[in-house]
């Protein structure tokens, strides 16, 4: 790789400091590398546009959130993206195996592999890589303040998420696969892109590809705290055989639509009070990966 671009959001968790430790791993593997800052939301995107065209790949260091914005604008373009962990969950590094420590994440990516991976297409525009929907992964996010991010890091995640579980709320959906519907009560009702979660500790669903050019549909309910819990882990014991309060369906367009009020979250970004209606483009990310 002859040169890259940087695109930091200094308001992320690492930031500034996360900055200085990469330019320094690039300089270290002596590629150049330019460093321009987000100022606003949206800003990632619109930066790529106008700069990728210039290097052989685009970084990103911030959250999801940055990193998303970066990837949805070069959907299908030739530079890869590479994304440093600056953000608190930075679930699509893990989900790429990239290292939490920045300088070796800029080494691993630096001499790892180029890697397509689908993406969901959100009415509105918004893209993601891993999921979106309602419920119990929103109230997560809702309730993984900012103070305890500060204070916890990822950990954050794991208390809102416990709450979550023991308040074991439900909200109405339709959901609608391919032009077939689905009503029910969900703690959790997902559109998934990948198989697994946190490090390959959550599975989404049964046989759910990043690499199909479709997207899976997850509904998971429970009349109870614990049965809530059960299902979490059925999820990491990837125990996906058919039950009453787990269903799961497949397409290329899948429309989900909350029936009681209910907060949306497309990779851990809060949408607010909106329906959801992706559409799967197959392997339109191009994505850098450590090789395996």
């Amino acid at each position: 790789m002859r040169t890259a671009l940087l695109i930091v959001n200094p308001a992320s968790r690492l930031g500034l400091a996360g900055e200085a430790e990469a330019i320094r791993a690039f300089r270290a593997a002596s590629v150049p590398c330019e460093v321009i800052r987000t100022e606003h939301p949206g800003h990632a995107g619109v930066l790529a546009t106008a700069h990728a065209e210039r290097f052989g790949a685009v970084f990103t260091l911030g959250g999801d959130g940055t990193a998303m914005e970066v990837v949805g604008a070069l959907i299908d373009a030739a530079q890869p993206v590479g994304i440093l962990p600056g953000g608190t969950g930075n679930q699509l590094a893990r989900y790429l195996g990239t290292p939490m420590a920045i300088p070796r994440a800029v080494r691993a990516l630096l001499a790892g592999i180029e890697r397509r991976m689908d993406v969901g297409l959100l009415d509105s525009g918004r893209r993601f890589a891993l999921t979106a929907g309602f419920g119990m992964d929103a109230t997560m996010m809702q309730g993984a303040t900012p103070s305890l991010k500060r204070r916890f890091g990822v950990h954050a995640y794991s208390l809102s998420a416990t709450v979550a579980l023991w308040r074991n709320q439900s909200v109405a959906v339709r959901a609608t696969v391919d032009g077939t519907v689905y009503e029910r009560e969900c703690g959790l009702a997902m559109i998934a892109n990948v198989p697994s979660l946190l490090n390959g500790l959550i599975a989404t669903g049964p046989g759910v590809r990043a690499d199909d050019g479709l997207l899976d549909l997850c509904l998971f309910s429970a009349k109870s705290s614990w049965q809530a819990f059960d299902v979490v882990r059925r999820c990491a014991m990837k125990d996906f055989r058919p039950r009453p309060n787990m269903l799961f369906a497949r397409g290329r367009v899948v429309t989900l639509e909350a029936l009681s009020p209910s907060v949306a979250q497309a990779d851990g970004e809060l949408l607010g009070y909106v329906p959801l209606r992706a559409t799967a483009e197959p392997l339109g990310a191009r994505l850098l990966a450590p090789r395996p």
